[in-house]
């Protein structure tokens, strides 16, 4: 198999069969659809009993799990993917008629290839003329880290496309009672480890930020993964996303974030981080704020 197109999906009944049908139109064939429900209550079984039973040209597999987030989801069905490639899209959004053609056009050109790869990389767009996001002059491919797209302005959601054996390399972690993780926790950790994405400009998968979603609720999710959030800010600094002022400014906010739930300890905890250190300097900040502010 060449490409696992992997979605995970919740409540998406109502829109998951656009997804659906834009599979069923990709102009090239060798690749399987693995959806793990995570615990739908709506008609999203339904649907795919359906999908099941018809004349489809690839494979479906459909897993229905307990509720766990979408990092949960991600986990499984890289135990179950079939496929070279791991392509995760989300199930409110849909791919170009082309987009798996391009994805295995692009990732054979990686047989002349310099460096260690982990996948390549496409655009997404609002439309199939409208980015997300910013990304780097010209037509050409960019061989980068994820953690050098901020040196080529390549800013917002970008379609990764990654091999499957590297992906189990970096399982996400799972925090016991925390349902969210965002996915920089494992794409900066394969960066920080060398390995480079080839990057193309085309845009392959269209989405659309809808309010029930992952992206709108996100300062939320934070809120109730305290785990994952202080795992993503400790990498944030370690892999130097973020530095001096900012990156203790940001630890400043977590305290102020969680210090009536959690202890002192706790927190530093979660952050990755000695407690005496991080309590001296998270008081020098407050002390500086203070003084600034009048």
């Amino acid at each position: 198999m060449r490409t696992t197109v992997f979605t995970p999906t919740y409540n998406r009944g109502y829109i998951i069969e656009k997804l659906y049908k834009s599979l069923t139109r990709q102009t090239y064939k060798d690749f399987e659809w693995i959806v793990v429900d995570d615990g739908s209550t709506d008609n999203t079984e339904e649907l795919f009993k359906n999908f099941l039973q018809n004349d489809n040209d690839f494979p479906i597999t459909y897993v229905k799990t307990q509720n766990g987030g979408k990092h949960r989801a991600i986990n499984k069905g890289l135990k179950i993917a079939k496929g070279e490639l791991f392509f995760i899209v989300d199930s409110d959004d849909y791919l170009t008629d082309d987009a798996l053609e391009k994805i295995d056009f692009v990732e054979n050109t990686l047989s002349t290839a310099d460096g260690k790869f982990g996948g390549i990389c496409g655009a997404k767009g609002f439309s199939a003329n409208q980015i997300v996001g910013s990304t780097y002059n010209g037509d050409g491919f960019l061989d980068i880290t994820m953690l050098e797209r901020p040196k080529y302005k390549i800013n917002g959601d970008k379609a990764e496309v990654f091999y499957t054996d590297v992906l189990r390399k970096y399982p996400f972690p799972e925090f016991e009672g925390e349902k969210f993780l965002t996915e920089c926790v494992v794409w900066d950790k394969i960066a920080n480890d060398g390995y480079k994405l080839r990057f193309f400009n085309d845009i392959i998968y269209i989405c659309d930020y809808l309010p029930d979603g992952l992206t709108a609720s996100v300062n939320k999710n934070f809120h109730n993964s305290p785990k994952g959030y202080g795992l993503w800010l400790y990498q944030e600094h370690l892999f130097g996303k973020m530095k001096g002022l900012s990156h203790w400014n940001s630890y400043l906010n977590y305290y102020y974030e969680f210090r009536k739930e959690l202890s002192w300890y706790q927190i530093s905890k979660n952050l990755h981080t000695n407690c005496v250190k991080f309590f001296l300097k998270i008081n020098l900040l407050r002390v500086f704020y203070k003084i600034y502010s009048k």
